[in-house]
């Protein structure tokens, strides 16, 4: 697989995820974006899946962005 192709497939999980609302699904789409982006650039796989697993579950706490959900109250 090309890294362009890759690039665009990164861009499409992103946009899947980008509506997670809880720590644990950002944390989860941060780990995916992190292994693929990883993988595209030819770098470590466990490594970015961690690093974006933080990344992504500490952006709950970054003003600007939504707040995350806690718990199963949805409505």
């Amino acid at each position: 697989m090309s890294n362009i192709t890759k690039f665009l497939l990164l861009g499409a999980i992103a946009a899947t995820v980008s509506a997670c609302d809880t720590a644990t699904g950002r944390a989860g789409g941060g780990a995916l974006a992190g292994a693929a982006l990883a993988d595209a650039t030819d770098e470590n796989m466990v490594a970015g899946a961690a690093l974006g697993a933080l990344a992504g579950a500490a952006s709950c706490g970054v003003p600007g962005l939504p707040a995350c959900r806690s718990g199963g109250n949805y409505y």
